[in-house]
């Protein structure tokens, strides 16, 4: 039985029927050894009394955000920084609202606000509440922000409807947070990863350029993932509009030439990641004044191809250990994946779909096939995020004959 000794929740109840699980959960952290704080909204107190679960947490329930008494004891600033973990349990249609759109008008909202440690939900609802499009906007904006889910499952509901909402069980819940707060280890530490990202602008003249959809997202979540990991990552990006994800390097590009001038500057490095969707191609010659409209036919433009980054650097003198490369196509996948890896002499091609109407460009979700000389390994959909940790965590491994060999 795994312990949690040493560790201490925040175990935020939001006002579902739900609520009522939320007793067996407080009382297997208690068994793991975990200290439990609760902060329980008022819409909680309709279904949980706050005696209920001091009695079985052995600590005093919060409930005001404007009592002076707790402030005094623990500020609520405080009380969001002190655990290990924040989890909120329900959490409702109206709760994970006010996450995503960062409201705090109550202690539990303003808690999650303010706190700076991971957050873990288990979101509880009527099926019609899930499934519609403003949850699942929020439910993708939590999980931009890094808040990790669990559930919900499928079930019969106290509405008496039937289908996804119903609150993961409390074992479930006891596993995703054992999951979460177990020591992460660092296998990149003392490796250098270089990713590319976004698509790159090619000029036509001063204000006119040829370019893609790509958002960028897929490859800043592959950042993200590979400093946790411990990696030095850096990343070179077109131009996009995302947040630079901390602990990472970002080296802003514009066009494909730029592009491969700063990756072989990074080399020699230990992996080395292509997601940048680049522009094949660029005018030959870029027009230095903004070209007229006139009357007649469209101005010819000559075009030149544009330097392939990933077979110059697999290829070249500096290769790194492990390159990988993205194939995003729009018709045999997994077929036009495997020619690519023959061809740019890379180790693996993640290939995903990104045909109309698959929502992975701009999108926060991703169904990839990973292709390599061994074969062909189909993923199931996985938010950006999920990908990104899980291919981190695969090229790590990858690695591991390369220190073996070091040794």
């Amino acid at each position: 039985m795994t312990s949690l000794a040493g560790k201490s929740v925040l175990l935020i109840i939001g006002g579902g029927i739900a609520a009522y699980k939320t007793h067996e959960l407080v009382r297997l952290l208690k068994t793991r050894g975990a200290a439990v704080r609760i902060i329980l909204s008022k819409a909680a107190e309709q279904f949980v009394t706050p005696l209920s679960l001091a009695s079985l947490s052995g600590e005093k329930v919060y409930t005001s955000l404007f009592s002076l008494t707790d402030e005094v004891e623990m500020g609520h600033i405080q009380l969001s920084r002190a655990a290990d973990l924040l989890i909120v349990a329900p959490a409702t249609a109206d709760l994970m609202a006010k996450m995503a759109n960062g409201l705090a008008d109550d202690l539990a909202s303003t808690a999650l606000l303010a706190t700076d440690k991971r957050v873990l939900i288990a979101p509880a609802m009527n099926v019609r509440m899930w499934q519609h499009p403003a949850t699942q906007r929020n439910v993708e904006a939590l999980r931009r922000d890094g808040v990790s889910l669990v559930g919900p499952d499928d079930g019969e509901m106290a509405c008496g409807e039937f289908g996804p909402g119903r609150m993961a069980e409390p074992n479930e819940i006891l596993a995703a947070i054992i999951n979460l707060l177990k020591p992460r280890s660092q296998p990149l530490t003392g490796k250098k990863v270089v990713i590319t990202a976004g698509p790159t602008r090619e000029p036509i003249d001063p204000v006119r350029f040829i370019s893609n959809h790509s958002s960028g997202k897929q490859g800043y979540a592959i950042a993200k993932a590979a400093v946790e990991l411990g990696a030095e990552t850096i990343l070179i990006s077109g131009p996009v509009s995302l947040p630079i994800p901390s602990g990472v390097q970002l080296m802003p590009v514009e066009t494909a030439q730029e592009m491969l001038e700063i990756c072989e500057g990074e080399m020699p490095a230990d992996i080395a990641i292509f997601t940048a969707a680049v522009a094949d191609w660029r005018v030959a010659s870029e027009a230095p004044q903004k070209l007229k409209k006139t009357s007649g036919a469209a101005p010819s433009l000559t075009l030149t191809e544009n330097p392939d980054i990933l077979a110059t650097i697999s290829h070249g003198a500096k290769r790194p250990h492990v390159v990988v490369g993205f194939a995003a196509e729009t018709g045999n996948v997994t077929e036009h994946a495997a020619q690519k890896l023959k061809k740019k002499g890379c180790d693996l091609i993640v290939a995903n779909d990104v045909s109309a109407g698959s929502g992975v460009f701009g999108g926060e979700r991703n169904t990839v096939h990973l292709v390599s000389a061994a074969g062909v390994e189909d993923w199931p959909q996985m938010s950006k995020d999920e990908v990104a940790r899980k291919l981190m965590e695969r090229l790590a491994q990858m690695l591991v004959p390369q220190n073996k060999a070091a040794e």
